[in-house]
């Protein structure tokens, strides 16, 4: 999770400190509460960072949250001094607007902004529209298939742009058929932020690592019988899609396929403060020449948690992640309700190049736990600990991982 993500779910994390100590954080107007928190995070892939993050959460006369803005300054052990604003807004409906302006000492930048509507034109379709720019210095890889090593980690910096737009038809209250279309350039890969080995020298024959221009055409059905798409306590969802890729790289194979088919239960308790989710994933891509960077990958805040993101790439991959989110505390935080969750977890999977090659003794297990904080229906901030055999890795974000 970029570290944007990081510090934001920490502010949800974090504000547990003011149902035990009113008086530690300081108080604005009645509609508006800010946050100064030190901002100290550390991870794998991202090294450590001390700064200082400022959220202010903003509710409407109705007691709803409309905004949350957070700046912050943070230093970081492998690229320097950055400053970052976010700003999210939120409206009936499910309504979100996203927008993130960052600017690293070294190498690294990220501008973003997204717009999701899931109920547009009184819930006959649903909209989405994002936009971004990113340069991210510390990137892994570590080769394709099942089995690389540890010892095989090199790092490279990833300069991309992306832009894409989706557009769903309601069938009924919960089936929905959507179209969408991305648009991903990739610049050729340059040196890393770290004292790895560079992708680049090491992997130079790898397809991707000249970079890639793709448009990518996307069908998808989604069955969602769940009670919220942001914080949901029950229901079932399915998503499967068919998308057709175009790289446009020059020297490049030119098309690809890529399909998934991911699976999302819920059983809650009675009073719901104990909720089972089970979530399997099914990927599949079908071509030749592929970029590395668009195949399946596993490792990261939404699968194989005990890993660094993207640990393990193939074309294939199969997932199943189990986890108990259990209701620990509710308390009231600028006019609305935070609930607090534990949540342990454990995480399988494989990735593979062919489903003819499928071995059990590749599959990799990370049991964990995650703290999360809520603000229904709109805001979940999480930090969850995964542990492998190559270690402990945390991971926070501002969504659940499935």
């Amino acid at each position: 999770m970029p570290l944007v993500a990081r510090h934001l779910a920490a502010i949800l994390i974090l504000v547990l400190i003011e149902s035990v100590c009113p008086f530690c954080l300081g108080r604005a107007q009645a509609d508006t509460q800010y946050f100064p928190i030190p901002a100290i995070s550390t991870s794998r892939n991202d090294g450590s960072d001390f700064g200082l993050i400022v959220p202010a959460l903003m509710t409407g006369p109705d007691g709803d949250l409309k905004y949350l803005v957070a700046p912050m300054v943070v230093y970081n052990t492998i690229v320097g001094t950055r400053g970052t604003i976010n700003l999210f807004r939120y409206e009936p409906g499910g309504k979100e607007l996203r927008g993130i302006a960052s600017w690293t000492e070294k190498i690294e930048r990220k501008f973003m902004l997204s717009y999701v509507d899931p109920a547009f034109s009184n819930g006959r379709y649903s909209i989405g529209l994002s936009a971004a720019y990113f340069k991210n210095a510390t990137v892994r890889f570590f080769g394709l298939g099942p089995t690389t090593h540890k010892d095989d980690e090199t790092n490279y910096t990833a300069a991309e742009t992306r832009a894409d737009w989706k557009f769903g038809i309601y069938l009924n209250e919960v089936t929905q058929i959507a179209i969408s279309q991305r648009f991903r350039h990739m610049q050729t890969i340059q040196q890393g932020g770290t004292e790895l080995d560079f992708t680049g020298d090491m992997f130079r024959n790898m397809s991707g690592v000249g970079g890639a221009t793709i448009l990518g055409e996307r069908i998808s059905f989604h069955y969602d019988t769940r009670t919220n798409l942001v914080t949901p306590t029950d229901g079932m969802a399915v998503t499967a899609y068919a998308e057709m890729n175009h790289n446009f790289r020059r020297g490049a194979e030119s098309m690809y396929s890529r399909y998934r088919l991911e699976v999302k239960k819920m059983f809650a308790s009675e009073s719901k403060r104990a909720i089972l989710v089970i979530c399997g994933d099914l990927q599949a891509t079908l071509g030749t020449g592929v970029p590395f960077f668009e195949q399946s990958s596993l490792g990261g805040q939404n699968n194989l948690r005990g890993f660094g993101i993207d640990r393990y790439i193939d074309k294939q991959l199969v997932a199943l992640s189990v986890e108990e989110r259990i209701h620990l505390l509710r308390t009231r935080l600028a006019g609305v309700m935070a609930d607090f969750e534990l949540a342990p977890f454990l995480d399988t999977g494989q990735v593979f190049n062919s489903f003819m090659g499928v071995s059990f003794k590749d599959y990799r297990i990370t049991p964990g736990v995650g703290f999360r904080g809520i603000i229904r229906p709109n805001v979940v901030g999480r930090i969850d600990y995964g542990f492998s055999k190559e270690g402990g890795v945390v991971f926070a974000g501002l969504d659940f991982p499935y």
